[in-house]
């Protein structure tokens, strides 16, 4: 048994060190640190709750040395954060994260930051690994992966790795009162890239006012999947993409993009990416199954 714990203790220290070569350390608001870590050459990913300001943020990088980075672009949504070093020194960081698989309840996981002295690690399991859930604050995640995890006061911000030391995402206290959450990788991938180009996340729009409703029976057994509710239409905005193709208050949408419409997160699912290209429509207009088209624009403000 001590053989057995010996060895996994020394994993988990290499596993630690290897994780530290792309952890980092930000300072971007009063007194209390973060942590976050090296994404893309040069670009730094870390939770937006933590930025407190755009330029001048300090960051502890690896070897100790210290560089200064400004945001390149925010997602309150999912607590996603993109920094940029100045400087030339921030295009040699050319950090190597390999992704791991999806995740499952009870799985050890490690997540790792830094501080002023060095490496900051704490070790876990995911308590709940769920499908795609809508945070509190209007983000998407294409998994909810809830921690019971040591969570540090520079902890959020850091990665998340497995046990054998592949990416599976980066820890937040910012999205739940309980437990913390890892935000998964694929949300970071999405997310990020979007950041690091526009400075934003754009998401897509057709202007209606939405709430779940019981399907008919008969119509949802056409449906030939589990599918109980859709969405019926309350109210219309002027001159807004739903508007301009024709869909109406009371009927009612079941299905967008080719993917189920059973409440309102699995609409805003659907929106996702969608920003300019035209989507088929399945509703229940007056009894009667319809299809509409409509061509999603980009929410403003």
């Amino acid at each position: 048994m001590e053989q057995v714990l010996s060895s996994f203790s020394a994993s988990l220290a290499d596993l630690v060190e290897r994780a530290g070569q792309v952890s980092v350390g930000i300072e971007a608001r009063h007194r209390l640190g973060s942590s976050g870590f090296l994404w893309k050459p040069g670009i730094i990913v870390t939770a937006d709750h933590t930025v407190r300001r755009d330029e001048g943020i300090a960051i502890i990088l690896p070897d100790g040395t210290r560089a200064v980075a400004e945001l390149a672009g925010r997602d309150p949504g999912t607590d996603l954060a993109v920094l940029r070093i100045n400087g030339a020194s921030g295009s040699s960081l050319n950090p190597s994260l390999t992704p791991a698989p999806s995740l499952r309840t009870g799985e050890i996981v490690v997540a790792v930051g830094r501080h002023e002295p060095g490496v900051l690690a704490a070790m876990g399991i995911v308590s709940t690994a769920g499908g795609p859930w809508r945070t509190w604050r209007g983000g998407h995640l294409e998994s909810l992966l809830r921690l019971d995890i040591g969570a540090y006061q520079r902890s959020s911000g850091s990665a998340v790795f497995d046990t054998q030391g592949r990416f599976a995402g980066m820890l937040t206290a910012g999205l739940t009162r309980t437990a913390p959450v890892a935000i998964p990788a694929a949300t970071i991938d999405r997310v990020a890239a979007e950041l690091a180009e526009h400075g934003r996340l754009a998401r897509g729009f057709i202007g209606l006012g939405l709430q779940p409703v019981a399907l008919p029976a008969a119509f949802a057994k056409t449906l030939n999947r589990e599918q109980r509710t859709g969405v019926i239409v309350l109210s219309v905005q002027p001159e807004s993409p739903a508007e301009t193709a024709g869909i109406l208050v009371g009927d009612v949408i079941v299905e967008i993009g080719g993917h189920p419409a059973s409440d309102t997160d699995e609409v805003q699912t659907a929106l996702l990416g969608a920003i300019g290209k035209e989507l088929p429509v399945l509703l229940i207009r007056g009894g009667e199954r319809a299809s509409i088209n409509v061509r999603v624009g980009e929410r403003r403000g």
